[in-house]
């Protein structure tokens, strides 16, 4: 029952790390795509475009901070491994779900938006900011599905 309830943990962890990650590729994707049209026509745009492209990457990050939450909450990295039941493990794992959901959603979104915003920069470079600014406000919701995991985490006793 006690290496149950770590698995399901575990799986929460992982999901959270894996689906923001998707997430975070799907994004980065359609957001390179969008950039390789325009720096084929204008290559001194790279290093305004590498911005933008590199946005919906951060999605991918959370997840991996999720992961590592759950993982020093049950000292997997400490070497003292935690001793739960499967409605503990469940508990975090249920934990993980705003990262699960938020993240990977998050990503995509921001991409699109990115992707938006190389056009925007290829008609108009002084316009950079602004595009920034747009695809960083998805973000917004990424940045809170990632503290309400760490606070739901924080909040589980260990039995």
């Amino acid at each position: 029952m006690v290496i149950e309830g770590l698995a399901i943990a575990i799986s929460g962890a992982a999901l959270a790390a894996g689906l923001s990650c998707a997430g975070s590729s799907i994004g980065v994707g359609l957001t390179g795509q969008a950039s390789a049209g325009v720096v084929s026509e204008d290559p001194e745009k790279f290093g305004k475009l590498l911005i933008l492209q590199v946005l919906p990457g951060t999605q991918g990050i959370y997840g991996f901070l999720a992961a590592f939450w759950v993982m020093m909450k049950l000292g997997l990295l400490s070497g003292t491994v935690a001793t739960i039941s499967p409605s503990t493990g469940l508990a975090l794992a249920l934990a993980c779900i705003p990262m699960m959901i938020g993240c990977p959603l998050s990503a995509v979104w921001q991409g699109k938006v990115a992707a938006s915003g190389v056009g925007l920069v290829a008609k108009k470079p002084e316009e950079m900011g602004k595009a920034i600014i747009m695809a960083a406000l998805v973000e917004t919701y990424a940045v809170l599905s990632l503290l309400i995991t760490i606070f739901l985490v924080n909040t589980i006793p260990l039995t």
